[in-house]
């Protein structure tokens, strides 16, 4: 059985999806993806909803969760970010308070640093840097998932803006480093942006 199809549905459940709503089938999730893409580029990630992608997508909302679980996961996989921006966060606050600057910088470095996954990232960044569309979804993406997620392991007031802060000055080094390539950043180790950013960015957890 395919793992992307749904199990038969039971006696009743089609009715639960109502007139114009379809059950899990094997190219579902793919009609998901097309509708969130659709509907990120036109409302933009804030405003885009679960409900309403299933709409559009004509399927049960239920089936959207079931296939990617929150709005997160769905953009991730919508617009191909091949990482998980909870995951850094949940990383970043697993560290020692006093660590936490280093940790994101090494973790964010990280990611970028991965050919892998650097390729499509570079390419979501390029196109935020001159699309108006792209930019409005990276920056409501970064705001709701990256930003608030590290702020929670910061103290005192104004958390969301040092937050805020500290991403934008990771995005000018990754700038510098993957767009620009300016030396000897360019060729530097992760290690050693670490020990020269990490205290830096430290500062805006204290």
């Amino acid at each position: 059985m395919d793992a992307d199809a749904d199990p038969d549905p039971q006696p009743g459940e089609s009715a639960r999806y109502g007139k114009g709503r379809r059950a899990g089938r094997p190219d579902t999730k793919g009609q998901i993806l097309a509708a969130a893409r659709e509907s990120f580029a036109e409302a933009g990630y804030e405003k885009a909803s679960l409900r309403g992608i299933a709409a559009r997508a004509g399927v049960d909302p239920a089936l959207v969760h079931h296939y990617f679980g929150t709005k997160e996961k769905l953009f991730a996989a919508a617009v191909d970010v091949p990482f998980d921006p909870q995951g850094v966060a949940a990383a970043v606050q697993e560290a020692p308070l006093e660590l936490r600057g280093r940790r994101l910088v090494h973790v964010f470095l990280g990611v970028w640093d991965d050919p892998v996954r650097r390729a499509p990232l570079l390419a979501l960044l390029r196109a935020a840097m001159s699309q108006d569309s792209a930019s409005a979804l990276l920056r409501g993406f970064g705001r709701r998932v990256m930003v608030a997620r590290i702020a929670q392991g910061m103290t005192g007031e104004d958390r969301e803006l040092r937050a805020e802060a500290a991403v934008a000055q990771l995005f000018g080094l990754v700038i510098a480093r993957h767009v620009l390539r300016i030396e000897p950043m360019a060729s530097a180790s992760v290690q050693e942006l670490e020990d020269l950013v990490g205290p830096v960015i430290q500062q805006y957890f204290d």
